[in-house]
């Protein structure tokens, strides 16, 4: 899940991006092109309810690729995701507009 705060001079939006404990993970990372897919540069907290999420700030105007790592082997996808773009590995990419 996705939820968009734009800042007063709108030049910046923070980003929360959820996870539903239905995800059963001990871990997740955030991981697209705002941090060049590093694997380990975004983790995501993980809530008492077994949920995750991670609250990044990005510039507006543009559309951003994103995915999810769970427990560093399972790539899912934000299903409420603004759209989908297909990848280099014949797979799904989700996207956030801003």
């Amino acid at each position: 899940m996705l939820e968009k705060t734009y800042s007063k001079t709108g030049k910046t939006c923070k980003v929360k991006f959820s996870l539903p404990k239905d995800v059963e993970a001990e871990s997740a990372y955030l991981l697209g092109e705002f941090n060049d897919w590093n694997e380990t540069a975004t983790p995501m907290k993980k809530l008492k309810g077994g949920g995750f999420t991670a609250t990044i700030s990005l510039q507006p105007g543009r559309a951003y690729r994103f995915r999810y790592l769970l427990d560093g082997i399972r790539w899912e996808n934000d299903w409420e995701a603004d759209r989908y773009v297909i990848n280099e590995f014949g797979t799904e990419d989700s996207v956030v507009e801003l």
